[in-house]
């Protein structure tokens, strides 16, 4: 059966500059597989975000292909990008964008109901979602009061509410102390292994990219495997 999640063929990002053109992806060719942790590395402004953006439909590449599971990314309007992104990909950002007006289960649910998702439902899973992030004690908390490691683990069941397919986490535990940093390294780890959904990371952080299944780094435009192998 092929298991191919993601398919990138000559796929290339360009940025019209003031003086000449800036290529910051050049011709990838990458295939990723469903349920694999992937890690990207490179120096900043290598590229990296935007790969991911482009893997997660936020940008669009200028040359080249993406497949997800066959389907061209590429050739998709806007309604139906947005539509692929509520259904396939959850994302999990440096800053954990969460809403101080709501509390903790509120903030999780909310972008499920306002995807259309009825609010009782919503509130359920992500009720459900919390307990298995380990914060069903802090369900009903200002999200306010909760640590930055709680607030992460609050994006992250966010994130994962709708069960999408890929996760995408940018620098996630860019803001968080090296503790913490590591426990919601071993989170996201942990839901891969019992949800099944593919987790993309981009990250400075060697330690993280260690403990994924694969490290592809970018330079000069070009991605490269590394074999840093899996920590424990």
């Amino acid at each position: 059966m092929n298991n191919e999640l993601y398919t990138l063929r000559g796929l290339s990002k360009n940025y019209a500059g003031p003086v000449e053109t800036l290529q910051v992806l050049k011709s990838i060719d990458l295939v990723i597989t469903q349920g694999e942790t992937v890690a990207v590395v490179g120096a900043s402004g290598s590229g990296k975000s935007t790969l991911l953006h482009i893997l997660g439909t936020l940008d669009t590449p200028s040359a080249g292909e993406i497949l997800c599971r066959g389907l061209s990314l590429t050739g998709l309007g806007e309604e139906e990008k947005a539509a692929f992104r509520n259904r396939e990909i959850g994302f999990v950002f440096q800053f954990h964008h969460l809403l101080a007006e709501f509390n903790t289960l509120e903030n999780v649910a909310m972008q499920a109901i306002i995807g259309g998702m009825s609010k009782k439902k919503a509130l359920a899973d992500a009720a459900r979602m919390l307990e298995l992030v380990g914060l069903k004690e802090r369900q009903n908390h200002a999200v306010t009061t909760l640590s930055g490691g709680e607030r992460q683990r609050a994006a992250i069941a966010r994130a994962m509410l709708g069960r999408p397919r890929v996760l995408l986490a940018d620098e996630p535990t860019g803001n968080l102390d090296e503790k913490t940093g590591r426990q919601v390294t071993d989170l996201l780890l942990d839901l891969n292994r019992q949800l099944g959904s593919t987790l993309i990371i981009v990250t400075h952080n060697p330690e993280i990219a260690g403990k994924m299944q694969r490290c592809l780094e970018l330079k000069d435009g070009q991605l490269h495997e590394k074999n840093i192998g899996v920590s424990a």
